[in-house]
């Protein structure tokens, strides 16, 4: 197993999943995981998808420059970093975003 490859095809199935159907994220997300945004911090499934589909915006396009991983725990876990750009509808610029996950578990690619 690539840990590169498995970081990668987890972060192009989150983010198209995100442009289109932020619901459908609850499948990623388990009752401890933990989301925080802008200083909130977000505990379990329900909380997390609610927090990601508030978002004052319903589309968006996501644009990965890099994704970066290490290994993390003794469980086979790693930790996952992502830089980018957002383009949202109707605006002229895209913003910049990163973000990081510890995810848990054993990985495969599939």
């Amino acid at each position: 197993m690539d840990p590169d490859a498995v970081a990668k095809a987890f972060v192009d199935h989150y983010y198209n999943i995100f442009d289109t159907n932020r619901a459908g994220l609850v499948s990623l997300y388990q009752d401890g995981s933990m989301l925080t945004f802008e200083g909130q911090k977000i505990q379990g499934v329900q909380g997390i998808v609610g927090k990601l589909t508030s978002l004052p915006f319903q589309q968006c396009k996501h644009n990965i420059s890099t994704v970066d991983c290490q290994p993390s725990g003794p469980a086979g876990g790693m930790l996952v970093f992502v830089s980018g750009t957002l383009q949202l509808p109707g605006e002229q610029h895209q913003l910049k975003f990163s973000q990081a996950w510890e995810m848990v578990g054993s990985f495969r690619v599939v």
